[in-house]
């Protein structure tokens, strides 16, 4: 079985295309990445597809080489980064990454991002809760209405996002948020949409993990939903799919009543109902509250009575 260690990181100095590599950043299952500098010395975020399991790096230190018996699938998710680059480059949103280039060398593809300062909302959550504190109502009011004005982006152009989670949300040392990893993002929002295997338990809604609903505006909601009941509760909820079997999650109404406000503790609630039709519909609904425009979530009857699925914002 391969690890990590099948895949070290390209080392400081590598050149790579007309940037030069500085060092790793970080390392997930399916990629690394990097700190590097472009020809003017500007830093960017370097993004290498390297997927634990499928593929190593060669003995030369920096071409990646998939398995014969791996060959296809390695491709299929090197088309499906690629086309994650895709995406972003389209995009052009200061809550949203911004994918500045992308291109295939060393037997595999790369991104190439603008880099930030700062740290993902994961850990700077865990800093506070380690310390015996707790997150400020007016800083998550702040980074998840400005969170939600990216994601309305990505859901005009017909996007899901399918994975977000306080470690895929970056907050900048100016405290604005930065929505990263679009890797399990698919087009369309109908329902021919496909379903992603992988997901974060815990942050995934229902509907994608086979509940049988569509997927929509409102299965980005439920993670939206779910990564604030995380930055208060310093872990994240129970996973849907157990939900579905045996509900045991305390809602955030129940466990926090005396330590923020009745609004934005209804609208955590309200993100994570396990029906479709009973969450939110488009994320112009919970930036209205979250802004403090809209003062009161529902009319009472809304967690009596579900309301059909609308159409997306």
């Amino acid at each position: 079985m391969q690890t990590r260690d099948d895949n070290p990181p390209l080392p400081q100095g590598f050149p790579l295309e007309r940037y030069r590599i500085e060092r790793q950043l970080s390392q997930g299952g399916f990629a690394i990445v990097y700190l590097a500098h472009d020809e003017a010395g500007k830093p960017v975020a370097i993004k290498e597809y390297l997927p634990i399991g499928l593929a190593r790096r060669g003995a030369d230190g920096a071409a990646v080489e998939a398995g014969r018996e791996h060959h296809a699938a390695f491709n299929t998710g090197m088309k499906c980064f690629f086309d994650e680059g895709r995406i972003l480059a389209a995009i052009d949103h200061p809550n949203v990454v911004r994918v500045k280039n992308f291109f295939r060398a060393n037997g595999t593809a790369y991104l190439v991002m603008r880099y930030e300062d700062g740290e993902t909302l994961k850990e700077h959550a865990r800093k506070l809760l380690d310390r015996g504190g707790a997150l400020p109502e007016d800083f998550l009011r702040n980074v998840f209405v400005r969170l939600l004005s990216g994601l309305r982006e990505v859901h005009t152009r017909k996007l899901l996002h399918l994975d977000i989670k306080p470690a895929n949300i970056y907050v900048r040392n100016d405290g604005h948020p930065v929505l990263l990893d679009f890797g399990a993002t698919r087009q369309g929002l109908g329902p021919d949409a496909s379903i992603n295997a992988v997901f974060t338990p815990g942050f995934a809604a229902p509907e994608q993990q086979g509940s049988g609903e569509p997927l929509g505006p409102w299965t980005d909601i439920y993670s939206v939903g779910a990564s604030l009941y995380d930055c208060l509760a310093g872990s994240a909820p129970q996973p849907a799919g157990l939900r579905l079997v045996k509900d045991e999650l305390e809602s955030a109404q129940a466990r926090w009543g005396r330590r923020y406000s009745l609004q934005l503790l209804e609208l955590i609630d309200w993100c994570l109902k396990l029906p479709v039709d009973q969450r939110p519909q488009s994320v112009f609904a919970l930036q209205k509250v979250l802004s403090g425009e809209q003062l009161d979530l529902v009319d009472p009857a809304w967690f009596e009575t579900p309301s059909p699925p609308q159409k997306a914002e």
